[in-house]
Order: structure tokens, then C-alpha cells, then sequence
């Protein structure tokens, strides 16, 4: 018959049970380790032991007094037994160079042959050796008594075998006492763990923990946020609906199993998911959106895979911008504001000065100034999306010490604009364009952003921003228009943002974006959108002309 062997139902107690065998091998294991350790170790401890004593009594004035006495044993063996009293060795046996006996724990072995090796010693080394003499087995030191350079004596220090295997018990007993104590602790705490667990999973056996799963993958595909995992090849291993969203992957397109670099994703995008480090909130374009991207490195011992998240942040980022912006104006209008007053100040000066035809000669001048500017900028674009932009850039520019004009090629009239190139498109390509011109000219000689807008042959919107800055270095013609390039002195943590932002707008309108030489010495940014509707290009680096210089 028979007899069916108790298994623990749950995972829970499998767990506890695995774990309280691992910890009784474990405890087994160590206490036989440390029995023979502690053996080996407590021998040593005893020999070295042995030689402190058989040293301390060969070189006592007193043993080499009495062994030119008469009778040495009538002097050396009371001082040999004070010696084992008060020491923790068995016995203590001086004797002449011929091994005869003076002392001995048994005094009816006084005058007999030591029992034992001395040939080093009568050749003036100490040495140790494991012998059995008339107390048994014991670990003992033999070292030479010197009186004027020759040897007089020997003297032999031990401790029994015995007694040694008698500590290493007592130590042994209370290891073992520790490992009972330690692995009761342990089984309690893998008790309360897993009693933890259960209580966690409330009970639940593998069928509804896979059902909670099932659950999970339908709640993890249903969030908007992108969730990409990676497994320790770069391949993807999973990737929920906001991540194909984001990335651009059709639905219908099987992505798992395959590497990142086969997605068709842009170069810095693509690196990041590759990097070994881990990278945080950072931001990266694709052709239609701007990502914050997460990636976790998965470890256990090993590279396991990446965790990544992905944030669309497109929205933010237009609205960041355009906070700029009128965060900008309102700088102007403060200076222009405080500039005001003093005008004002002035005319009422005049005026209580009696001078009333000055204080409105001066009052006109400065109203006539203003409305030029005015009218000049509507005359030459009257869109007025990007006529408003022009002036408030223009007091921008000329709060940083940098003059802004219009030129004189410039003709945008309103309503030639069609719909598919947003006012928002606009804005992002013409302002960060005239803010990295102002940027480039600030600190120069004469700074002058010079910017044009027109139309060609009712085809196509033309954009152009020329600065008087160094310009753009030829190396660097490429990589001034990826994100996070710059070379100014604050680095990149808040620039190299605006021309990567520039080139995904133009991109998205199937635009061109080109660089050059400016007329006066530094750069000329030029962008084509466009005015017919066409499908969006692929993201992809612009292709800006050589140049000379140093600016981006």
C-alpha cells in the first residue's frame, strides 16, 4: 500500500518549506565547517600557546640559576608546577641536553628520558610537534636553555589533545546553540513572510492570479502613456498602445522580437533606448511629437532588459514656448512702461519750463518713431499672425540691445496662407529662429537680425532670418539643427531645443531648412514650406549648406 507523502497546498507554504530545508543546509553546513576550522585553528593557538610558556621559562634567570645548583630538581619542580598552575598548559618539563627529567606533573617521572623528539632544539631552534608521551597525546614547544651561549637544558611546554578537542566541544556547542537559535528566527521569519504573501494574494491560486494577469495587460494597453520593454538584447519584448501611438508602429505591425534599431526611429531617440545608463526626463523628437522618455536598466545579477516610458509632451512644449514668449513681452512692455514715464517726465518739464512747442515736438517724435516701426512691419507682412510676432520680437530685440528689421524684400499679404500651415507652425518656425538670430548677434559689433517673409510664385512660403553673429562652423552644419546641440556657455540643459523644434515643423509640412553664410557675416537660417497640401515627409536631419563662422 501506498502511503501518499503531505505536500503544502499553497505557494505560500512550498515556499516556507523550501526555505526552512535551505536554512537548516545552510546552518548544517557552516557548523561543520566551523568544527573542523575551529579544530585546526585551536591546535595552532595551542602550539603557539606551548612556545610563549617554553620560552618565558628557558629564558628565567631563576631556571638558570638552579640548573647549576647541585639539585635542579629540587628548585625547578616547584617553580614548574606555579608555572602550569597559572598557565593554561598541562605540563611544563625541564630537562637536561640528554632529555633526562628534572620536572615532570608526575613525580615518580622525575630522572627518566623525555618522551619525544629534541634534536632541533639541542641545535638552538624552538620547534612544535604533535606526540603522545606518558599524558597521551598532546601538542607541544621544546626550546633550548642558554647560560653563556651554550645549551644547559631543555625546556618542554604542552597541552593534551584532549583538552583541546574539550574547547573546540565547548565552542561547538555553543555555535550550534546560536545556529538552532538562528534558524528558529529564520523559520519564524519565513513564517510571517509568507503568512505576508497569502495575505497579499489573498489566497489566490494560479488560475486567478492568471486571470489577474490577463486583467493587467488590458489595463497596461489602455493607459495613454507609452510603455516599451526591452529585453537584454535591445529586442522588443513588449509595447502597449500609447507606445505605438507615440513612436509611430501601426497596430497591425509586429514589433516584438525585433531590435529598437529596426523601428525606424530618429538616430538620438533610437540611442537612448540603447544606452546602458539609465535616462531621465529626456526629451526627444520624432517627426509629429515631442517625447520625455524613461528608460530603467532591469538587473538581477545581470543585464535582464530596459523599462522604458514614454511621455508625449507636444502640447506642453508649444504652450512652453509661447509662455516664453509672452513672458517676453511683458518684459518689453515693463522697459517700454518705464521708458513711458520718463518721456512723460520730460514733457511735463518742458512744459512747467514754459518751453510748451518743444515738449510737443518731442511727444510727436516719439509717437511718429513708434508707428513707423508699425507701419512698416504691417506694410511688408500683413498676416497678422506673424506680423504680431514681428513686433513683439522687434521690442525684444531691442531690450537686449539688438536691432531687428524688417526687409525690404519682405511681402506676406493676408489670406495667402492656407489652412494646413497652422498659425502655431508658424510661430514655432519664425520665433525660435529670430530668438537664435538675436542670441548669435548679442555682444557683437552693430547687432542686426535682419528678417524676410514672402511668398514665390504663390508656391511656396519662404523664411528667412540673417544675424551679424560669428556664424555657423562648417562641422557643424549638420548637428546645429538636432536636439540638444548648442555651443553657447550655458549648455544644453536649457538650450538645443529651438532649431530641433524649427526642423520637426518644417518637416512635418514636407519644408526644406537650409543654412548659409548671412550678407553681413553671420548666419542665414532659410525655411520652405509649401502653400498646396502634401503628405508629411519622414523625420530626418536637415541639410544646411557649408558655412563659415562659429554660431549656433
Amino acid at each position: 500500500m501506498r502511503i501518499p507523502v503531505p505536500r503544502p497546498r499553497s505557494l505560500a507554504g512550498q515556499l516556507f518549506a523550501v526555505q526552512a530545508v535551505l536554512i537548516a543546509v545552510v546552518v548544517a553546513g557552516y557548523a561543520l565547517f566551523a568544527y573542523v576550522s575551529h579544530r585546526g585553528q585551536a591546535e595552532d593557538a595551542a602550539g603557539r600557546q606551548a612556545t610563549a610558556v617554553a620560552r618565558s621559562v628557558a629564558d628565567s634567570p631563576s631556571v638558570r640559576e638552579a640548573i647549576r645548583g647541585p639539585d635542579p630538581s629540587a628548585g625547578l619542580q616547584p617553580y614548574a608546577l606555579a608555572v602550569v598552575r597559572h598557565t593554561d598548559v598541562d605540563f611544563v618539563t625541564i630537562m637536561d641536553p640528554r632529555g633526562v627529567r628534572w620536572t615532570h606533573p608526575d613525580p615518580d617521572q622525575i630522572g627518566r628520558p623525555f618522551i619525544g623528539h629534541m634534536a632541533p632544539a639541542l641545535q638552538g631552534r624552538t620547534f612544535t610537534e604533535t606526540y603522545t608521551g606518558t599524558l597521551g597525546p598532546s601538542v607541544r614547544a621544546v626550546t633550548p636553555v642558554r647560560d653563556g651561549g651554550r645549551i644547559v637544558g631543555l625546556v618542554s611546554a604542552g597541552i593534551r589533545v584532549e583538552e583541546i578537542s574539550q574547547r573546540v566541544e565547548e565552542q561547538l556547542t555553543a555555535l550550534l546553540a546560536v545556529a538552532a537559535g538562528a534558524l528558529a528566527l529564520g523559520a519564524v521569519g519565513t513564517y510571517v513572510i509568507n503568512a505576508r504573501l497569502r495575505r497579499h494574494t489573498h489566497g489566490m491560486n494560479a488560475t486567478e492570479l492568471s486571470r489577474m494577469h490577463d486583467y493587467h495587460q488590458a489595463a497596461l494597453h489602455a493607459v495613454r502613456e507609452g510603455l516599451l520593454m526591452l529585453d537584454g538584447q535591445y529586442r522588443v519584448a513588449l509595447i502597449n498602445d500609447g507606445g505605438r501611438e507615440l513612436l509611430g508602429v501601426a497596430p497591425e505591425v509586429d514589433v516584438v522580437g525585433r531590435s529598437v534599431a529596426d523601428l525606424g526611429l530618429p538616430a538620438p531617440l533610437t540611442g537612448a533606448l540603447l544606452a546602458s545608463e539609465p535616462r531621465v526626463d529626456e526629451v526627444h523628437l520624432t517627426a509629429e511629437r515631442v517625447l520625455v522618455v524613461n528608460t530603467s536598466p532591469v538587473s538581477g545579477g545581470e543585464r535582464r532588459g530596459t523599462v522604458v516610458t514614454l511621455r508625449d509632451v507636444t502640447e506642453l512644449q508649444s504652450l512652453m514656448g509661447e509662455l516664453d514668449s509672452e513672458r517676453g513681452f511683458t518684459q518689453a512692455l515693463r522697459s517700454q512702461a518705464h521708458e513711458a514715464a520718463n518721456r512723460l517726465h520730460t514733457v511735463v518739464s518742458l512744459i512747467e519750463l514754459g518751453r510748451a512747442e518743444e515738449a510737443v515736438r518731442f511727444a510727436t517724435a516719439e509717437l511718429e518713431l513708434a508707428q513707423a516701426l508699425t507701419d512698416q512691419v504691417v506694410a511688408a507682412v500683413s498676416e497678422p499672425v506673424l506680423a504680431a510676432l514681428l513686433l513683439g520680437k522687434t521690442a525684444q530685440a531691442h531690450e537686449r540691445g539688438v536691432e531687428l528689421v524688417v526687409s525690404e524684400d519682405s511681402r506676406l499679404d493676408d489670406g495667402l496662407l492656407p489652412d494646413s500651415l497652422p498659425p502655431r507652425d508658424l510661430v514655432t518656425i519664425l520665433g525660435n529662429l529670430i530668438d537664435n538670430a538675436v542670441d548669435a548677434a548679442q555682444g557683437g559689433v552693430g547687432p542686426r537680425v535682419t528678417v524676410t517673409a514672402l511668398t514665390e510664385r504663390g508656391e511656396e512660403l519662404v523664411l528667412r532670418v540673417c544675424d551679424t553673429g560669428p556664424g555657423v562652423r562648417p562641422e557643424h552644419a549638420e548637428a546645429v539643427f538636432e536636439r540638444g546641440f548648442t555651443t553657447k556657455p550655458s549648455g544644453p540643459g536649457g538650450r538645443g531645443l529651438g532649431l530641433a523644434l524649427v526642423r520637426q515643423a518644417v518637416n512635418r509640412h514636407s519644408g526644406t531648412l537650409a543654412v548659409s553664410p548671412g550678407p553681413e557675416g553671420g548666419a542665414c537660417f532659410e525655411a520652405r514650406l509649401p502653400l498646396t497640401p502634401a503628405p508629411p515627409a519622414p523625420a530626418g536631419p536637415a541639410r544646411p549648406a557649408a558655412v563659415q563662422g562659429g554660431e549656433s
